[in-house]
């Protein structure tokens, strides 16, 4: 039966001018895109790997492309800005394959959630060093093993980088009678994260792949779901998305009391620096430096400003020793960073071409329709959305909260659809084949047949193969194979090697040049004053 409730989302302008004169100009060709891909290193039997960082793969707090994130066992891909999808894909087939030819017999776990892991205490927290930079590094993550857990931040996900180009920027400008600055591409760029804020419920409905997990994630804690049991020991949720975004993965109670605004970027600088110097209750029993003793950085409600999760970040690359939030201040936002993907487990890499188009037409769409500020209201009802999906997103008849209003999820992803087709074709004027075109038809088929979803084709194929364990384990093999096939196509094998070696020659560098002691160091950084535009 057809839904009588109607979406609202097409009393948003969008402009349409805008993009097409753009696409005339060529300005679109250059919008410039990156990767970074997490995945767990596991043994052949299928268990956590507990080995240090591989040597050959260089030094992770100075490599450009492999390094660790929360753990030695969790390695982190990461390829720099490009404008050709095909390039940033054989970018990563590169990392990939450098790194399963030097790993020995440890595979690439495929998938979100972790793999079994017995207990919680045997995750080894990365190691970058004895530098201050790399003991701080170190420390961060105590504070998250002490404040969160460490089996939340063994789970893995897929970050996109995305920026428009500064013609586009200047073009657009030009249209709008106004003049291509700093402050107004970072109003811009906001306006992005608001209206991604609104719909960003699409992405783990179409890409989330964690309808389930290992029982070993939940043992212990308190979770209010009914899950469903596979095989020996897997969990899941008959409709659910990405339970890697629901609030088994990256929440934090500390954090949901936290109003981060994305109405202006003063306001998102302020209130994360507010949040790193507000002392919290709940982590005052940490000893932050007390006799040199570091379980975490500090006793506030964030220890630094990434510690704040959210699916989306505006970002500007940082200098050496400065923090995320005076970099904003004083450059303003050169990027956006999506974390609200989930690995792909039907690519060997984590995430195909396919998504990166239909990404573009997302954010493009979200740059150029509307986005009125948020009050408080409008702001919680993005999260009840993202929540409701990440448990349910595939079950017939799912409503969601739009201006007070419940609405069918399926009526306003088509209203969504309408306007990701125009872009698209728009976007394909660029190129001599309709990969944009494609893409969003392609993603229209989800929305017509859950059972497409990404989500929907792992849990049924665990229904017919067996527990995540099990068919985590198989694929991991089969992408050791696949990835060991791979041809060279950016950096050779003999690139990989300098490149680690480089890095542990840096890596050196930066140790052999601090005077400071660690608690010196940690006292001086958070004693810096903030830093202000035309300080």
């Amino acid at each position: 039966m057809e839904s009588t409730l109607r979406p609202l989302t097409h009393d948003l302008s969008y402009d349409f001018d805008a993009l097409k004169s753009a696409s005339a100009f060529c300005a679109l060709s250059d919008i410039k895109r990156g990767v970074e891909r997490e995945c767990l290193r596991i043994n052949p039997t299928g268990m956590l790997a507990l080995t240090p960082h591989p040597k050959a793969l260089g030094a992770a707090l100075t490599h450009e492309s492999i390094t660790t994130d929360y753990s030695e066992s969790l390695l982190e891909f990461i390829t720099p800005p490009e404008s050709d999808v095909n390039t940033t894909q054989a970018q990563l087939e590169d990392v990939h394959k450098f790194t399963i030819d030097n790993i020995g017999e440890e595979r690439l776990w495929p998938l979100s959630m972790p793999c079994f892991i017995e207990n919680a205490q045997d995750i080894p927290i990365a190691y970058f060093g004895e530098s201050n930079v790399g003991k701080m590094k170190k420390a961060y993550r105590m504070g998250l093993r002490n404040r969160y857990g460490s089996m939340m931040q063994v789970i893995s996900g897929v970050h996109f980088n995305f920026s428009v180009p500064d013609a586009f920027w200047q073009h657009l400008a030009t249209q709008k009678g106004v003049e291509a600055t700093q402050d107004w591409v970072s109003e811009q760029y906001f306006s992005l994260i608001r209206n991604y804020r609104r719909s960003c419920w699409l992405i783990p409905y179409l890409f989330g792949a964690s309808p389930a997990l290992c029982s070993s994630f939940v043992a212990g804690r308190e979770h209010g779901l009914d899950f469903k049991k596979l095989g020996r020991g897997t969990l899941y949720l008959p409709y659910a998305t990405s339970l890697r975004m629901s609030g088994l993965g990256y929440t934090s109670n500390e954090q949901s009391s936290l109003r981060i605004c994305y109405n202006s970027i003063d306001t998102y600088v302020r209130l994360l620096r507010e949040a790193m110097y507000t002392p919290s209750k709940n982590y005052s029993g940490f000893a932050a430096g007390e006799g040199g003793n570091y379980q975490q950085l500090s006793k506030n409600v964030l220890q630094i400003e990434n510690e704040f999760y959210s699916p989306i970040r505006p970002k500007q690359p940082t200098a050496s020793g400065e923090k995320p939030t005076d970099a904003l201040a004083l450059r303003g936002v050169s990027y956006i960073e999506v974390r609200a993907l989930d690995v792909n487990p039907f690519s060997p890499v984590g995430i195909d071409k396919e998504q990166m188009h239909f990404l573009d037409v997302f954010l493009m769409a979200c740059l150029l329709t509307e986005s009125p500020k948020f009050d408080a209201e409008r702001y919680k009802e993005t999260e009840v959305n993202l929540n409701r999906v990440v448990v349910e997103g595939r079950k017939p008849g799912l409503t969601l909260l739009q201006n007070e209003q419940e609405v069918a999820m399926r009526d306003w992803a088509e209203a969504l659809f309408s306007r990701y087709a125009e872009v698209a074709a728009i976007m394909d004027e660029n190129y001599a084949d309709h990969r944009y075109s494609e893409a969003v038809k392609r993603e229209w088929q989800k929305v017509e047949d859950p059972e497409l979803t990404f989500s929907g084709r792992w849990l049924n194929k665990l229904l017919a193969e067996g527990d995540n364990a099990v068919v985590g384990r198989e694929l991991a093999e089969t992408y050791r194979q696949q990835i060991g096939d791979f041809n060279y196509h950016f950096k050779s094998a003999e690139d990989f090697v300098a490149e680690a070696q480089r890095s542990v020659a840096a890596q050196q560098e930066i140790e052999a040049s601090d005077t400071d002691s660690f608690s010196e160091f940690i006292t001086d950084y958070f004693a810096r004053e903030p830093a202000k535009k035309n300080a």
